[in-house]
């Protein structure tokens, strides 16, 4: 063996030069250890950074399906209105689909009226434009004209069976809290 590679000096040189590359194999390892982990820091950080963004968009999402909502709302009260207006414009049509009582045509369009403000506050609290407080007020305002309070009276049975959750009920609660707040004010009368 040592004839065909050489004496035991070669054996030497070349074992000296295979424990060289020996310890730059380990350096290049070492190196290649430290980027590996520098590429698993790097490749954590931009999942991080991935999991931020999809966090902010499922939250733009949220709110573009909010605004959506509150456009088709928006629209369905439009229609609400459009209805209405065809209604005061032609009491005829009240028999369709009005629940309110059939009196006088100026009291069918004051209760159509005293309906649509109703369903004004109702937007108004859903959206958030006014605070609870501010409808208090507001409604108090309403409940104070008889027309509006005759119209109350009409459809305090129905509102009342509104979902507590619902835009309405809560508005519906608002105006009961107006009305028991003006009966509190209210002296009782000595006829």
């Amino acid at each position: 063996m040592e004839a065909a590679n050489g004496d035991s000096r070669t054996a030497e040189k070349r074992s000296q030069i295979g424990d060289y590359f020996g310890g730059v194999s380990a350096v290049f390892s070492g190196l290649a250890l430290l980027l590996l982990i520098f590429t698993l820091l790097l490749q954590q950080r931009e999942l991080r950074m991935q999991r931020q963004e999809l966090a902010l968009q499922r939250a733009e999402l949220a709110t573009s399906r909010q605004e959506l909502h509150r456009s088709a709302e928006a629209d369905l009260r439009s229609l609400h209105m459009q209805l209405t207006e065809m209604v005061m414009d032609n009491p005829d049509l009240a028999a369709v689909w009005n629940d309110l009582p059939l009196g006088s045509t100026t009291e069918l369009r004051q209760d159509l009226f005293s309906n649509l403000a109703f369903n004004h506050f109702v937007l108004a609290l859903s959206w958030g434009t006014f605070s609870e407080e501010d409808l208090v007020v507001y409604a108090s305002s309403l409940l104070s004209s008889p027309a509006f309070l005759r119209y109350w009276n009409a459809t305090r049975a129905h509102k009342s069976r509104l979902p507590a959750d619902s835009a309405e009920g809560r508005m519906f609660r608002v105006f009961e809290r107006a009305l028991a707040d003006q009966h509190r004010r209210t002296p009782p009368s000595t006829a």
